[in-house]
């Protein structure tokens, strides 16, 4: 399994991945359109600073086959320089126009177009104008998009490159990060995004922060504050600033945390590549977290960009001391009917404990539920949580696999059950059973539970009289809790991810 992520952000730390099925809102910066969903997002550039990336992605369904994106520049020649980069040559180039011809293999989330922006040599801090991108879908149908490219001030924010932390289940440990000012320019606010491990939450929820509201990671947030910087000046968040181990996890661990600090312009670009350019979540209702030692605000004159975000980051290292461990035990069922009938069938796994279960850390107990379903039934539905095992094209929920691949999003505690429901039909009598079998993994690679044995169960088919009805018959076994329809987790070694250009390659936050 694997996450799909935006290549690209101000030349080094990318947009996070959202490992959920998501529903696209409204294109940030875009007008609707009749075409397959697309959003675009906004960049600002200094004079002095990295090039930026221009990106149209496809998002959800979409039609296979080969658009048009015609790319109309001339409101932004005069201060800023538009190009391919080094992306496919996809493009011809007539003044101030590009006509892009591009095929769309049909995966989730394939970015259709992106462009290098670079502020040109004479361009004046607040110049601005719009990218016009005209869509023409394969069927024919046309949708205008815009994209706004602002010349802002540079500025440069620096933050220390790692932090090494110790703790145990249930304690609470502080992360004093700091940020520095290593411009020329005093630094009008900053925004401080922090996206961590689930075993690793907020010890309090602040005033001037947005929470994400996803269940999947409960420490991904941002600050805001209105502090401002002065060159050289280094500010740090007050002593209340802290994370809270939770007291079921998996232990010993070992987790990670990333910290980014944002000038305001920056976050709103980075936010304006996110499935929904709103919050994040709901704000909190703790006091607000400061900065010290607090300086006073000033008034912001023009938008500012960080001209080196390379040094923006901390990554937080987190080891945590004890001996916990936990249990999941597959749970099968009988399905009972005639030929002919289409049964509902739930099948799953329970979390014994004590550990929870899901990505929790390095080492945390991650849960892939494989379903081989009965020689004698076809799959005429299956949930969204899972895919078949058998095809590499990303298709969730496809009806007709004989092996499906299903995971549950966010964390299972003890006592919790997962369920996964499909209907069948029942094709003929006889033929072998089928399975349900756990794989249980790390960020380290397999690893077992507490109770192995109980990592696989069976799926019985049980013939009644009668035949060729077509009806809907209960099922048997277990009851069930948590039923997982939409919503597929993709448990790539943790919850958030990040692409840095300039390391090519992947790391995700676990």
């Amino acid at each position: 399994m694997q996450t799909h992520v935006v290549r690209r952000w101000l030349a080094g730390v990318a947009v996070v991945g959202m490992l959920v099925t998501v529903t696209a809102g409204a294109p940030a910066a875009a007008e609707p359109s009749a075409t397959a969903a697309v959003r675009v997002n906004d960049v600002i550039v200094a004079v002095d600073g990295p090039q930026k990336w221009v990106s149209l992605s496809m998002l959800g369904d979409q039609q296979v086959g080969t658009y048009t994106v015609r790319v109309d520049r001339s409101a932004v020649m005069a201060f800023a320089d538009i190009d391919q980069g080094d992306g496919p040559d996809v493009c011809t180039t007539s003044g101030a126009v590009l006509t892009c011809a591009v095929t769309i293999d049909g995966d989730w989330g394939s970015e259709l177009l992106s462009l290098a922006v670079r502020a040109a040599g004479d361009a004046q801090p607040g110049q601005q104008g719009e990218l016009l991108f005209t869509v023409t879908a394969p069927d024919g149908t046309t949708g205008p998009y815009r994209s706004r490219v602002t010349v802002g001030e540079g500025v440069d924010l620096a933050t220390e490159r790692t932090m090494t932390l110790d703790s145990s289940l249930g304690a609470r440990v502080d992360v004093p990060l700091t940020v520095l000012n290593r411009g020329t320019k005093t630094a009008h606010g900053m925004v401080l995004y922090l996206s961590g491990s689930y075993g690793f939450t907020p010890s309090k929820r602040y005033e001037n922060c947005e929470y994400s509201d996803l269940d999947l990671d409960s420490s991904a947030f941002a600050c805001t504050f209105d502090d401002s910087l002065e060159p050289g000046e280094a500010l740090r968040v007050d002593s209340t600033f802290g994370g809270t181990v939770p007291a079921d996890s998996w232990a010993p661990n070992l987790h990670h945390s990333y910290a980014v600090w944002f000038t305001p312009a920056d976050w709103e670009e980075f936010r304006s590549r996110l499935p929904s350019a709103g919050p994040l979540g709901p704000k909190g209702s703790d006091a607000a977290l400061t900065l010290v030692p607090v300086e006073g605000t000033q008034a912001r004159a023009l938008g500012q960009t960080d001209t080196d975000t390379l040094d923006n980051e901390t990554r937080v290292t987190l080891t945590v001391d004890g001996d916990q461990r936990g249990d999941v035990a597959a749970e099968g069922t009988t399905v009972a009917g005639a030929v002919g009938d289409t049964v509902a069938m739930r099948v799953g796994y329970l979390n014994n404990g004590p550990a929870s279960a899901g990505p929790n850390g390095q080492q945390g107990l991650n849960v892939e539920t494989i379903v081989t379903l009965p020689a004698n039934v076809t799959a005429v539905t299956a949930p969204q949580a899972c895919v078949d095992q058998q095809e590499d094209e990303w298709r969730p929920g496809k009806p007709g696999a004989r092996v499906y691949v299903c995971a549950a999003r966010g964390t299972i505690s003890r006592g919790e059950r997962v369920s996964f429901e499909f209907d069948l039909r029942i094709d003929r009598a006889g033929g072998k059973g089928g399975t349900v079998r756990l794989h249980t993994f790390n960020g380290d690679g397999p690893v077992n539970d507490l109770k192995p044995t109980n990592d696989t169960a069976k799926i019985e088919v049980k013939l009644t009289g009668g035949g060729g009805g077509g009806g809907s018959l209960p099922i048997t076994g277990a009851p069930t809790g948590l039923i997982v329809g939409v919503g597929l987790l993709l448990v790539v070694a943790g919850a958030l991810g990040y692409l840095l250009a300039r390391r090519s390659r992947i790391r995700f936050i676990v």
